[in-house]
C-alpha cells in the first residue's frame, strides 16, 4: 500500500509540475539556490583545505615552526600582553641550539616583512617579503624557474633578491628581470633568481609572497615584528616522528635558555597538525556561515512548497471527497500529499545539484581549486531537500487529510 501511494504521490507530483510549469518553476527556485550555493561553498572550503595540505606537505609532515608566541590572531607588537613580554625574543643561538639535534635535518632563522617592491616606477602592491635561506622551498615549496637562490657567502647580508614570478611580471612586463636592481621597501637589490610561489587561494589581498632575501639582508635593512614576524623554521629527518622531533626541540631550547623544570616554556612549537587544525576551524566557520546564508533560500523554496501545495489541497477538494468516499484513509490521503512536497523538493535538489556542479566546476577553474564539489555535498543536498518537502508538505497534507468527504464532496 505504501509503495502503491509513493508511486502515485510522484506521478501526481509531476502531473502538476506539466500542468503549472510556471508555478513549479518558482515554487522549487528557491531549493535549487540553496542546494547550489551549499555545494559551491563546499568546493570552496574543500578546495582551500586540499590546497593548503598539499602545500604544507610539500615539504613532507616533518616541517615544523618555533615561534616566540603563538596566537591565531595576529598580536599587537605595541601593547603585547604580559606573557609575551616576558619571553625573549628567538636569535640564531636558539636554531643553533636546534640545529645540534641529530634528529633535525634543518633549522634556520627566517622574519616575514611586508614591503612593496618597485622598479624604474612601476611598483607592487604591499607583499609578504621573507627573509630566509636557500633552504626555503624545501620548507614553504614552491619552484625555482631561473636563475638560482643564496649562496653562502650572500647570505652575510648581500643585497641580493629571489622575486617571485607575479611580482616579476608586474614590474618587468617582458623585461629580463635577472640582474636588474628592485628596491624592496626602499633598499636596491639584485635580482638573482625568479620563483614560482605554490598556489593557494587562501593568501589575504595583498599578502602574497613577492620576494625573498637572505635572513642577514633583510636583519640588517628592515625593521620587523619579533613577536609575529620572526620564527624558526625546523624539519626532521623523514624517519623521525614530528612528536619526538618537537620533543626533543623543546628540551633542547629548554636547556639553551636555562629554564628549570618548574619554569613553563618561554616558546612556542607549531606543528603541521596545528596549522591544519587551525585552519579547518576558520573553513569551518566560513562554511557554517554560508551554510546559514543558503538556508534562507531554503527556507523561502520550503515556504513555496507549502504555499503550492495549499493550493493544491484547495484545488482538489473533491478528489480528496472522492477517494475518502472510496474508502482512502486519513493516513493514505497525508502519505500521498507528503510524497508530492517531497518529489517536487526532490526535484528541486536535483537541479540544484546540477548547477551546483557546474558553479563548482567553474569555481575550480577560476581560483586554481585542486578539488571540485565534494560528493558528501550532492548527498547532503538530496537529503535536505527530500526533508524539507516532507516538513513543509506537513501542513498542507495534515489539511487534506483531516477534510470531512461530505464537505469535500460539496466542494466546487
Amino acid at each position: 500500500m505504501i509503495l502503491r501511494n509513493v508511486d502515485e504521490g510522484i506521478g501526481i507530483a509531476l502531473g502538476a509540475l506539466r500542468t503549472n510549469k510556471l508555478r513549479s518553476a518558482l515554487t522549487i527556485l528557491g531549493v535549487v539556490i540553496g542546494v547550489a550555493t551549499v555545494m559551491a561553498m563546499a568546493s570552496i572550503v574543500d578546495g582551500i583545505r586540499s590546497q593548503i595540505f598539499n602545500a604544507m606537505n610539500t615539504a613532507g609532515p616533518t616541517a615544523f615552526y618555533v615561534v616566540r608566541f603563538f596566537s591565531q590572531t595576529p598580536l599587537n607588537p605595541d601593547n603585547l600582553p604580559y606573557e609575551v613580554r616576558i619571553r625573549p625574543v628567538l636569535e640564531e643561538r636558539d636554531a643553533e641550539a636546534i640545529r645540534r639535534i641529530p634528529e633535525i635535518q634543518y633549522a634556520g632563522l627566517w622574519v616575514q616583512l611586508f614591503q612593496r617592491l618597485e622598479f624604474q616606477g612601476v611598483s607592487t602592491q604591499t607583499v609578504t617579503v621573507y627573509g630566509a635561506d636557500q633552504h626555503y622551498m624545501e620548507i614553504l615549496g614552491g619552484t625555482l624557474l631561473r636563475g638560482r637562490f643564496f649562496s653562502p657567502a650572500e647570505m652575510n647580508g648581500e643585497p641580493v633578491v629571489v622575486l617571485e614570478e607575479e611580482s616579476a611580471q608586474r614590474l618587468f612586463g617582458r623585461i629580463d628581470p635577472m640582474g636588474k636592481q628592485i628596491r624592496v621597501g626602499g633598499v636596491a637589490l639584485t635580482v638573482i633568481g625568479l620563483y614560482q610561489r605554490p598556489q593557494n587561494i587562501f593568501e589575504p589581498p595583498g599578502q602574497q609572497i613577492g620576494a625573498i632575501l637572505p635572513f642577514e639582508t633583510a636583519q640588517r635593512n628592515y625593521r620587523y615584528d619579533e613577536t609575529n614576524g620572526l620564527f624558526i623554521s625546523a624539519k626532521a629527518w623523514a624517519t623521525v616522528p614530528v612528536p619526538r622531533a618537537k620533543d626533543l626541540t623543546i628540551a633542547a631550547l629548554r636547556n639553551a635558555r636555562r629554564l628549570r623544570p618548574a619554569i613553563p616554556n618561554t616558546f612556542d612549537v607549531i606543528t603541521q597538525d596545528q596549522i591544519l587544525d587551525t585552519v579547518s576551524s576558520l573553513t569551518s566557520a566560513f562554511f557554517g556561515v554560508m551554510v546559514a546564508l543558503s538556508s534562507v533560500a531554503l527556507l523561502v523554496g520550503g515556504i513555496g512548497v507549502m504555499a503550492i501545495m495549499m493550493v493544491s489541497v484547495t484545488d482538489r477538494t473533491h478528489e480528496i471527497g472522492l477517494r475518502k468516499a472510496v474508502g482512502a484513509t486519513r493516513k493514505e490521503i497525508l502519505w500521498q500529499f507528503l510524497v508530492e512536497a517531497a518529489t517536487l523538493t526532490l526535484i528541486g535538489g536535483l537541479i540544484g545539484i546540477a548547477v551546483g556542479l557546474a558553479l563548482g566546476h567553474l569555481l575550480k577553474l577560476a581560483l586554481h581549486l585542486q578539488s571540485g564539489p565534494p560528493l558528501w555535498s550532492a548527498a547532503v543536498a538530496t537529503v535536505v531537500s527530500v526533508v524539507i518537502g516532507l516538513a513543509f508538505g506537513l501542513l498542507p497534507a495534515n489539511r487534506a487529510a483531516r477534510m470531512d468527504p461530505v464537505e469535500a464532496l460539496r466542494h466546487e
